[in-house]
């Protein structure tokens, strides 16, 4: 390749609901370089090499909206990223993955764009995406590419990927029970549901299976010794180390033998019915590649099933064949093989029905052994088995016998998994019959198997196919309270801390535990397990992975919605408190409408029977109550805000009178007197009413009898970092966390409402707001204090130090503040403390906070000084 004209420059994965789609989305920017104002019309011979490379792309709707569409848009012209995003997109559709949501857009003109596309397998989507750059620069510079080769290496990295077959089975039903699903890392673990009930699952093998009944059930022989211990039917056997020991065994026992790793795993290095030293010699070097010590038993004659035991009942049973082909009297084993691995439903590995089959040492061994190897040509109709097992990670088939099984051999199997101590067991029993008991036939357990696979059950090559995945999924979570984890997830611009705490507290008063995120930690039945700004998608999966919660109320961030989505799949309630112009100009929110679009994904990602619960004062509400889905509950103060809802069917919670009221239809009841709820201030503090409403809206949706949420407002008294008032000596001194236009303005109508001689300002604002909003805050306080401190955030955001000063004081400025009433002091503890020490008889000092801990302790020793001197 001459140029590379397309560069890849960021990605970012959203592996759960987002601003973009509701299913996994990737976003990738890339510079288009000289190209960005180019269609690919007018590049030579591009057009042709993409669609003869990718002849699927005929049929793309595009965003017209009908098959053809971007077949129309690349002939009339269109652009790179543009193309890019559907090559990205049908070349995941190409190797069977049902992907269609694609977003471009211009990041700056002419040649910097993100793409927001649709995934399943994630590194998949990865490569696509890269292998699409890679195709589409060789295109750009003439060359030619074969796609096919791109493709299959793909399909491999893919298939690689994906969840194992079984695991897979178990996350799909989990699905229809709508229990939520997380993967954790790159393998097959993945949690199932959240908190209490939470399940841990790989494979089949659950959180519930100890490590040491997984590692009693690999070691065969300790497995043989505890079930014969039971009295189950187990073959004699020893374990050796050398052949020597091998050989004098297997005649001890008697032959014939079978010899297997005492350790191993999926029929690897297991070889049966043995009758000469030669062979035991032989057997004895291959198991010996997959562990050091080797039982020599018994050989049981029979038929080799498998019996699943899920929790105390046996759900499937499985007759296993091995690999085999059939002659046709024309084509050698070989050849045979080739042809039966051709079958759409046999893979490489585990990713189909079945497994392809493979001529390895151990089936050449199997054909040598009948005087047969890969050249011979079977007879029509002759059935040639290459393997002594019948595992399907080999190549085996089965025969579903769950009908067929004895009663004895359901009670054998049931017994073998308690004894080991595992939930979900494959118990491998060779019998000549498994209708007739073992203990009448010379049957024995042979085996058992901790995660055992679940392929055979599923598709069975001949019989009843068996949902065993519902099963155990049935006993992971066996009644709707365990599938049922309930989320409230809050956000909007201010008042989400308050509503989050009032949410939680009440729940804990009606006997839930319940976990909470928040922008000053995650919380844990009330205590904090760890501080900071929890209030992104990573603390609210981290709460939700924590198994002594069976609740969860989430503050969500703007922030964390934009750069990772949602930490949650759905919630019960979703709140937006209010929406005001925080945050504009970040993250490319530019405008209210913008802002709105963020969060309303929070009351998008709400169950089908749960509920959204808005503002009705809030403008931006008539817009989000068109992208949600499910009943919303409005909530008010002034009336004249619902007039415009009159028609809607929803539930009203509301002030009137100085009560709390919930209107639910014909319904109405009375819930609590404001003055009666400590964190309003005997009703002066008007946000709070405020949060209380949106509080007890979410609480009333979740069915909390009104009483328990009446006595919960009652009893939260102290609410944290807001509105906190300390009694000084003479003077009074707030804390609040007011850090916008909007919670400045509530900050200054409360303090009017308490009074003072004289209100004093100690303000700031975080750096990452625009300056028109630092400057409105910079105004509104000089018209509402008599004096003025201005400090600096140890977290500037994006400024320079001094910068967010600097406007907010030539914005008092403007607004004719007297500047010898104002005063720049840099650090927030040394701007309280200098207008503490300024402080007189009456007066009011209102500190708009960044870190409270500092001002709170500084606060504590001077009322402890006081009172000492007192």
């Amino acid at each position: 390749m001459e140029t590379e004209t397309i560069k890849i420059c960021d990605f970012t994965i959203f592996h759960g609901r987002n601003i973009y789609s509701h299913r996994p989305i990737m976003k990738m920017i890339v510079d288009i370089g000289k190209y960005g104002n180019i269609p690919t019309k007018d590049i030579p011979g591009f057009n042709d090499k993409l669609l003869k490379a990718l002849p699927g792309l005929k049929k793309n709707c595009c965003s017209l909206g009908y098959e053809g569409g971007f077949l129309e848009r690349l002939n009339e012209g269109t652009y790179l990223a543009h193309v890019l995003e559907h090559v990205i997109l049908e070349m995941q559709y190409s190797l069977g993955y049902n992907v269609g949501y694609g977003k471009t857009r211009v990041i700056e003109e002419p040649s910097l764009f993100y793409l927001a596309y649709e995934y399943e397998n994630e590194v998949c989507g990865l490569e696509c995406s890269k292998a699409s750059v890679f195709i589409l620069n060789c295109f750009i510079n003439g060359e030619d590419i074969d796609i096919k080769e791109f493709l299959e290496y793909l399909q491999k990295v893919s298939i690689d990927a994906e969840l194992g077959p079984s695991t897979s089975a178990i996350a799909e039903e989990a699905k229809k029970r709508n229990i939520p699903i997380t993967r954790i890392g790159n393998e097959s673990l993945v949690q199932l549901g959240y908190g209490k009930y939470s399940k841990l699952i790989e494979s089949t093998l659950t959180n519930a299976t100890s490590c040491i009944s997984a590692d009693i059930s690999s070691n065969k022989q300790l497995t043989k010794a505890i079930l014969s211990d039971q009295k189950i039917p187990v073959p004699y056997g020893k374990v050796v180390y050398s052949e020597i020991s091998a050989v004098m065994i297997a005649n001890q026992i008697g032959m014939p033998v079978v010899l297997k790793p005492f350790d191993g795993n999926q029929g690897k290095g297991v070889f049966l019915n043995l009758t000469k030293d030669s062979e035991i010699k032989a057997a004895f070097r291959e198991a010996s590649k997959f562990s050091n010590g080797i039982i020599v038993e018994k050989y049981i004659t029979g038929k080799d099933y498998r019996i699943l035991v899920v929790g105390d009942k046996v759900t499937a049973v499985a007759q296993r064949l091995p690999a085999c082909v059939i002659g046709d009297g024309k084509h050698t084993i070989e050849e045979l093989v080739e042809i039966t691995n051709r079958d759409p439903n046999r893979g490489d590995q585990h990713e189909k029905k079945l497994t392809k089959i493979r001529l390895d040492t151990v089936s050449i061994e199997v054909l040598k052994k009948k005087g047969l190897n890969i050249h011979s040509i079977p007879l029509k109709g002759e059935e040639i088995s290459l393997r002594n097992n019948g595992n399907l990670s080999t190549g085996g088939t089965a025969i579903d016998c769950t009908d067929k099984i004895h009663p004895d051999n359901t009670e054998i199997a049931i017994q073998a998994a308690q004894a080991i101590g595992i939930d979900i067991a494959g118990i491998d029993i060779v019998a000549e019959d498994i209708s007739k008991s073992i203990l009448d036939t010379d049957g024995a357990v042979v085996e058992v198997n901790t995660a055992p696979g679940i392929r055979m059950h599923l598709y069975p090559s001949i019989g009843k196919p068996r949902n065993v995945a519902k099963d155990i999924i049935d006993m992971l979570f066996p009644n709707e309270e365990s599938c049922h984890f309930p989320i409230v997830s809050v956000t909007g611009t201010n008042g989400k801390t308050t509503t989050v705490r009032l949410i939680s507290h009440v729940l804990t008063m009606a006997g839930r535990t319940v976990g909470m995120t928040s922008t000053n930690g995650t919380f844990i039945d009330g205590k904090c397990v760890c501080r900071g700004d929890n209030s992104g998608p990573r603390s609210a999966k981290s709460l939700l992975s924590n198994k002594k919660i069976d609740t969860a109320v989430l503050e969500t961030a703007r922030g964390g919605i934009v750069r990772e989505g949602l930490g949650y799949d759905l919630a019960d309630v979703g709140v937006i408190t209010n929406i005001t112009d925080d945050h504009l100009g970040i993250n490319g929110i530019d405008t209210l409408e913008d802002l709105a679009y963020v969060k309303a994904l929070v009351v998008e990602a709400v169950k089908k029977d749960g509920a959204a619960v808005l503002n009705a004062e809030d403008k931006m509400t008539p817009e989000i109550l068109k992208r949600i889905k499910v009943n919303p509950i409005l909530f008010y103060r002034n009336a004249e805000a619902i007039r415009q809802y009159q028609s809607l069917d929803c539930i009203r919670v509301f002030e009137k009178n100085g009560w709390i009221i919930i209107q639910d239809g014909n319904k109405t009841s009375s819930i609590v007197r404001t003055q009666n709820i400590p964190i309003t201030f005997d009703g002066l503090i008007e946000c709070n009413i405020e949060n209380c409403l949106a509080a007890v809206s979410a609480l009333y949706a979740l069915h909390v009898p009104v009483e328990i949420i009446a006595a919960g407002l009652k009893t939260f008294e102290y609410n944290t970092g807001r509105f906190n008032l300390y009694e000084m000596n003479g003077y009074k001194v707030m804390l609040d966390y007011g850090h916008n236009p909007a919670g400045y303005q509530e900050v200054i109508k409360t303090c009017k409402k308490i009074g003072g001689k004289r209100l004093i300002g100690v303000i700031g604002m975080p750096g990452d707001r625009m300056d028109l909003a630092i400057q409105n805050v910079g105004q509104l306080c000089a018209s509402a204090f008599d004096r003025i401190y201005i400090k600096e955030d140890i977290e500037l955001r994006g400024k320079k130090r001094g910068e967010v000063a600097g406007l907010l004081y030539s914005s008092i400025k403007e607004a004719g503040f007297p500047l010898q009433n104002a005063k720049i002091i840099e650090k927030e503890v040394d701007a309280l403390k200098t207008a503490v020490k300024d402080a007189k008889n009456g007066d009011l000092i209102v500190v708009l906070y960044e870190k409270m801990e500092p001002l709170h302790h500084y606060l504590e020793s001077v009322l402890s000084e006081n009172t000492h001197q007192n």
